[in-house]
């Protein structure tokens, strides 16, 4: 995992099976079955490497010899929350890796007149002061609804709180890191540019096309 100049917040995942994959993610052949597959997998090893610095506490241990002391994950569990629709892709691959972590939703709309995101769905714990929010969905592109779903998340009290990408825009960095500072972003590529249309290039694709195969 590295830091690129110019984009503080930003950590990309390096590791070699994540790029060997995302390769493969954004080839147009890819079918809609391998599609899913490869999304659940890079979350999965994503996730293995965003959650390094997780504190520890001592906790005992009865091993079928003896008695002895291990370490544990402290404080309260993980709360994975996947933007909808897209963000669902990435849910199961990290929860096979963390199973003790709790699930919300954010469900987003753009607004006609404003253009800006507003959320039809909003569901995490009521202790969200005391979590740890994952915040997911495949693209960072302008950053509109990433910026949102934060804001709505710390409205509900939450004061940890990253956010998980397979691609990202540098525009959608830059939003993100102007109005929360405070969320480190997690990618496995930090693409060229957004076009026209605001998709991300050379990127993917829809991602939510592409997951559940509607166009």
């Amino acid at each position: 995992m590295h830091t690129t100049p110019g984009f503080p917040t930003l950590r990309i995942v390096s590791h070699p099976l994540v790029q060997h994959k995302l390769s493969i993610l954004r080839d147009s052949e890819t079918p809609t079955k391998i599609f899913k597959e490869l999304v659940d997998e890079i979350a999965m090893l994503m996730a293995y490497e965003a959650t390094s610095d997780l504190p520890l506490e001592d906790a005992a241990v009865s091993t079928p010899l003896e008695r002895t002391i291990g370490r544990r994950v402290s404080g309260k569990k993980l709360t994975l929350v996947p933007i909808l629709r897209a963000g669902l892709g990435m849910v199961e691959g990290i929860y096979r890796l963390v199973p003790g972590a709790r699930v919300g939703h954010i469900g987003l709309y753009r607004d006609h007149d404003t253009l800006e995101p507003v959320d039809y769905y909003f569901k995490v714990p009521g202790d969200a002061p005391e979590r740890d929010f994952f915040v997911l969905d495949p693209m960072l592109a302008t950053g509109g609804s990433a910026a949102a779903a934060v804001a709505s998340l710390k409205r509900a009290g939450a004061t940890r709180i990253r956010f998980m990408c397979l691609v990202a825009a540098p525009e959608g960095v830059r939003r993100l890191a102007s109005e929360h500072p405070d969320v480190i972003v997690y990618c496995a590529a930090l693409d060229r540019e957004l076009n026209e249309h605001g998709y991300i290039l050379p990127g993917l694709g829809d991602a939510g096309d592409r997951l559940f195969g509607t166009r």
